[in-house]
């Protein structure tokens, strides 16, 4: 497909924090990525506004793996606090996911190439991101290559049916949903031997309100030309 994107993610350490675990000053990452933290992986590769990225599945290639670390978070008040941040060790995964046209932006409809996009996708993907990646947040540095989804053996083939309960599936932004609120989804996690398919957002019941929030206007000029997309990823 011309609107697909197939890699891996890995790094020595992951925190994909679970917000019940913030309340406190400290932070527990969940066992596997949320939908939302795999799509800021992707957009880190190659983003515009007029593209929407939809993860469709996660494979979890090594096994979960947990470690707590004492650390010492900024505190403005002049303090000397120790939190323990629980991390995800020596984490590797394949993704898939493809990119559809953002119809909530119709001044954005003279950008809908779909061959521009795609050519410059599957560049910066061989090219390691056009971002800096981060798994989960910014002190856990990860790193992305091409790959074909499902190829190689995985720690969970054959191992059956994982309940992960319920996390944070991801946010519905103005810029995506047309609507001026921002709402955080939630969905009862399942891993199969090794794979989570994701349902996609508007698929997503749980659905809570955070606050009102207006889209992010782009004007033509913020646009860049393919020549200098291409030139930014080592085309010619």
């Amino acid at each position: 497909m011309k609107n697909e994107i197939q890699f891996e993610v890995f790094g020595d350490y992951a925190l994909f924090t679970d917000p019940l675990t913030k309340i406190g000053g400290e932070k527990l990452s969940y066992s596997v990525p949320t939908y939302q933290a795999l799509k800021g992986i992707v957009e880190s590769i190659y983003w515009k506004p007029t593209i929407i990225f939809t993860i469709d599945k996660l494979r979890v290639m090594k096994p979960i793996q947990m470690e707590s670390k004492g650390v010492r978070p900024i505190d403005y008040g002049g303090g000397n606090t120790l939190a323990h941040y629980t991390y995800l060790k020596d984490v590797h995964y394949q993704v898939k996911a493809h990119f559809d046209f953002n119809f909530n932006r119709p001044d954005l409809a003279f950008d809908r190439n779909e061959g521009k996009h795609y050519s410059i996708l599957q560049r910066s993907l061989k090219a390691g991101g056009r971002r800096d990646i981060f798994l989960g947040t910014r002190e856990c540095q990860g790193y992305v290559a091409p790959c074909e989804f499902g190829s190689g053996s995985g720690y969970y083939d054959g191992q059956g049916e994982y309940r992960l309960g319920t996390m944070v599936h991801g946010f519905n932004y103005p810029d995506e949903t047309g609507q001026n609120q921002l709402e955080v989804r939630l969905w009862p996690a399942v891993m199969n031997d090794g794979y989570i398919k994701f349902p996609k957002p508007e698929d997503c019941t749980m659905i809570r309100p955070i606050k009102e929030m207006e889209p992010k206007e782009f004007k033509r000029d913020d646009i860049q030309s393919v020549e200098q997309l291409s030139y930014e990823v080592g085309g010619e």
